[in-house]
């Protein structure tokens, strides 16, 4: 999340970023950094009504889009986007990432971080649809950059990352989203969860209260 945006995105103020997954554990950092730490204005889509008011009443972004609702997700990013998109960091891949390509402004940034919706299609045939011919036309004539990274890039930052963070989290301009399932019998459950998306933030599967003699 941090290296994605603040390297991969380059965000400044002002500037409209929309998060995909953005109730999850990525993406609610992502937004909520460039929300309420850069002073952007911070579109979330996620699946479910609960999601997005969470998205918005909870983390303070500035508009959610409920993609299993819309019928429509370029008519909706047209409607909260009515200038365009700046930023558009992408955990999904997909119908969302084809919709926010079509709406990115001249000179924006795409910061590919994941393709959940694409990950059971893994091994399959070489000729699955990929980005359609008019949105590829619309990377070219908006002058778009698309990136993507692996954490590990950027190995050597992680302790400043890490001083970032914690300092945000501690003054509140972040929070620790995070969904925890007691038991390891349940992590089974937890783990479809994942991929079904009934979590919100951080998933964790809680195994036992600490022992008070653990030395860990």
């Amino acid at each position: 999340a941090y290296f994605g945006l603040l390297r991969c995105g380059n965000p400044v103020a002002g500037e409209t970023v929309v998060v995909s997954g953005a109730a999850g554990a990525t993406g609610s950092v992502v937004a909520q950094i460039a929300k309420h730490v850069l002073g952007c204005t911070v579109v979330g889509i996620a699946g479910g009504e609960a999601k997005c008011r969470f998205l918005v009443e909870d983390l303070g972004l500035d508009a959610a889009i409920d993609y299993k609702a819309e019928k429509d997700l370029n008519q909706a990013l047209r409607r909260v986007c009515p200038k365009g998109v700046d930023i558009y960091f992408d955990n999904v891949g997909g119908d969302q990432l084809n919709a926010c390509l079509r709406r990115m402004r001249l000179n924006g940034r795409v910061v590919m971080c994941g393709a959940i919706s694409g990950y059971d299609q893994l091994g399959g045939s070489s000729d699955q649809p990929g980005i359609p011919s008019n949105v590829a036309a619309s990377i070219v004539s908006s002058r778009l950059m698309l990136r993507g990274f692996i954490v590990m890039d950027f190995a050597s930052e992680f302790p400043a990352a890490l001083t970032d963070l914690g300092s945000w989290l501690h003054q509140g301009k972040i929070k620790n989203a995070e969904t925890v399932v007691e038991g390891l019998p349940k992590a089974a459950q937890a783990f479809r969860g994942l991929f079904e998306g009934s979590n919100k933030g951080k998933l964790t599967v809680k195994i036992a209260e600490p022992s008070p003699r653990s030395k860990l």
